[in-house]
């Protein structure tokens, strides 16, 4: 994956905390609204990984109003190092702050007006937001409540070092992307079909991660073409290598692949939360291959793979 050398990078869609203190054991461990919540085991980070969702749009949009007490924001050397996409090419941090650009341009195309862009909260080690407190531990996620998306960036390389995953700039951006369709599910009311604490293969929540999966990949097949307020694209070229390595990604946090894996060995399809790695990879070729949101209603179909 490479980004555009000229291009110019917009900070202004981070809000930088990493300096700014944790949440002090104040409030439990936030879920971000996807997660099952089971903190101080090792397995939490990868059953919540690229986990958000949850019910109903919160307030709070494009503010810091979930942050706690004592965290501040300060994005200049965010602003001072990531000017452009020479920066993202040679910085991790700087790379996701296109990432995060380049996805709500796209969903600002495609969704006009219905589209309303919110931030990405990059923490360290731990936060406190509307859904509670969170560790680096919960993975990236999407809150509802305050309808942010929040990061430790060191997950990239848990990722590779936990997860085995093959990693790079790519498989981040659909990280990133996955996020930021939950963002969009909570602003089209996608999470009103999910019932809250539902698990199982055909379950709404199965379906509501699955569609994220197939919302990032639509991003994916346009990120060459989408262009930023200059009019041009920030991503430059995005290869089959990067597509296959998003797919490794993808097929080591289906839920199948965690249990039997990195949980008890056992898999049981009446918890899953995510879908199969088989499930996670298809919809996420569904998203890139069509290019369309609309072939992404998991909602509408018997089979999801």
């Amino acid at each position: 994956m490479r980004y555009s050398e000229g291009g110019s990078l917009d900070t202004s869609n981070v809000r930088d905390v990493r300096g700014g203190g944790g949440f002090g054991g104040r409030r439990g461990v936030a879920v971000g609204g996807g997660g099952l919540g089971l903190v101080g085991l090792v397995v939490v980070v990868l059953i919540q990984v690229l986990g958000g969702g949850g019910e109903g749009a919160g307030p709070g949009l494009g503010t810091l109003s979930g942050l706690g007490e004592g965290q501040t924001t300060d994005n200049a050397r965010l602003e001072q190092n990531c000017r452009t996409g020479a920066d993202a090419n040679e910085s991790v941090e700087c790379a996701v702050v296109a990432d995060i650009e380049s996805v709500q341009d796209f969903w600002s195309r495609t969704l006009g007006e219905r589209y309303v862009p919110t931030q990405t909260v990059f923490f360290s080690g731990s936060v406190q937001t509307s859904c509670g407190g969170a560790t680096s531990g919960s993975g990236p996620f999407y809150c509802p409540a305050d309808q942010l998306v929040y990061i430790d960036l060191s997950f990239f390389d848990q990722l590779e070092q936990q997860f085995g995953a093959q990693g790079g700039l790519f498989v981040n951006a659909y990280i990133i992307a996955h996020e930021y369709a939950h963002h969009v599910q909570n602003l089209l009311g996608t999470n009103r079909q999910v019932t809250p604490g539902e698990t199982g293969p055909a379950s709404g929540t199965v379906r509501l991660e699955l569609q994220a999966d197939c919302y990032a990949g639509a991003w994916a097949d346009h990120a060459e073409t989408v262009p930023d307020d200059s009019g041009q694209p920030l991503i430059a070229e995005i290869t089959e290598d990067d597509i296959n390595r998003a797919l490794d990604a993808a097929g080591r946090i289906g839920d199948d692949f965690i249990q039997e894996n990195l949980g008890g060995g056992t898999v049981d399809q009446d918890a899953f939360t995510h879908g199969s790695s088989e499930q996670r990879q298809l919809w996420f070729r569904t998203g890139y291959e069509t290019g369309d949101p609309r072939a992404c209603d998991t909602f509408a179909t018997d089979d999801l793979g």
